[in-house]
């Protein structure tokens, strides 16, 4: 029966109280039914670090997609595998969740090494600028330099970065938003001077 339900199905028993349904969206063979039984599951309370956890080894990237999105709110949830994801979609979102988880619980020594790699050295732009983002929210001085780096970059990583010094000061700080101010991108250069 499982495998009949529609992703329909799966998101009206989120917002009808119909638990069993959603989790019955588990076992679907369609990725969007399993990616929408998590949200589901949430939407009813009743979504645990295991569904989370279930949902990150899924084979499918829209099920850890969602499953690293819903992990932000989990910081049971370790995300270290996630951020090595084949898909850089996945990989963005884990980013930016640890960043989050990172206001609960402190970030494990590997999985901050592993976002300070992702903010200088992925090939996705968005993937940098997520886990810059998420070094400004952790506050960690080992991110300093990654952050550094990223106001070289595309001008929305160059924009994140900035916002992402906030925490930070001490000259070469200073230097990056003396520089900022005078970006070609005015975006950049308005978070620059908000800093300022």
């Amino acid at each position: 029966m499982s495998s009949e339900l529609t992703r329909q199905d799966v998101a009206i028993a989120g917002h009808t109280g119909d638990v069993a349904t959603a989790k019955q969206g588990f076992a679907a063979g369609d990725p969007d039914v399993r990616a929408t039984a998590l949200t589901a599951l949430h939407r009813l309370g009743q979504l645990t670090d295991e569904d989370v956890r279930a949902g990150l080894d899924d084979p499918a990237a829209t099920v850890r997609h969602r499953a690293a999105h819903l992990a932000a709110q989990r910081p049971g949830v370790d995300l270290l595998a996630a951020l090595g994801d084949d898909n850089w979609q996945v990989v963005e979102t884990a980013a930016w969740a640890v960043g989050e988880q990172s206001e609960v619980v402190e970030l494990a020594d590997a999985s901050l090494s592993a976002v300070v790699a992702l903010a200088t050295e992925h090939r996705e732009p968005l993937v940098r600028e997520a886990a810059i983002a998420a070094l400004g929210a952790i506050g960690d001085e080992r991110g300093l330099a990654a952050i550094l780096a990223g106001t070289h970059d595309k001008p929305a990583v160059r924009r994140r970065a900035v916002i992402a010094l906030t925490p930070f000061d001490g000259p070469e700080v200073d230097a990056a938003l003396e520089r900022a101010r005078t970006d070609h991108d005015w975006q950049v250069r308005d978070a620059a001077q908000d800093l300022m």
